[in-house]
């Protein structure tokens, strides 16, 4: 009887880190190195310009490029001077193809020409918003039967469409 009611004492078994540890060791440099290599591609966007701005500096600019996006075109802008080409929607949607092709020969003509204006509507997709400034930053140049990159208008600003009304008020 006198063993049931002895006490045991037993001591807590101590806990091996061991291996928790070596993994620790080589886990947190890796992700310290891997870090530096994932980066997120940021573009820099500006704000549209007042267009009452600087008379002397618009004089001396040629070209205030507009790519203006609505439900069923796009169309491309000298700012308020008037449209130098409309583009039409196909069946499948925007013709981005199309709009490159223009850009790229716009490009010719005023090869110092950096900056371009996106304005669109404001229940433009997000998506399409997005390939409209693809197809503006750069475009897919084939030279020497290989495909290079060519850049187009760099400094991008976005806006609204001038006129666009806001939403349908109630009478």
């Amino acid at each position: 009887m006198r063993k049931r009611f002895r006490k045991q004492n037993t001591e807590p078994a101590e806990l091996n880190i061991t291996a928790f540890m070596n993994l620790m060791v080589v886990l947190v440099p890796f992700l310290l190195i891997t870090a530096v290599f994932s980066r997120v591609a940021v573009l820099d966007l500006n704000l549209p310009t007042p267009s009452k701005a600087s008379s002397a500096k618009q004089k001396k600019q040629k070209l205030q490029l507009e790519i203006r996006i609505y439900k069923n075109r796009i169309d491309i802008t000298n700012g308020s001077r008037g449209i130098i080409k409309r583009i039409k929607n196909t069946k499948e949607g925007y013709n981005y193809n199309q709009l490159s092709k223009i850009l790229q020969l716009i490009k010719i003509q005023y090869p110092k020409k950096k900056d371009a204006m996106i304005l669109a509507r404001s229940d433009t997709s997000y998506e399409t918003l997005v390939h409209v400034m693809d197809r503006v930053r750069v475009a897919t140049v084939i030279q020497y039967g290989a495909a290079e990159r060519a850049e187009l208008f760099t400094d991008i600003s976005i806006g609204d469409v001038p006129g666009q009304s806001r939403g349908r008020r109630k009478r």
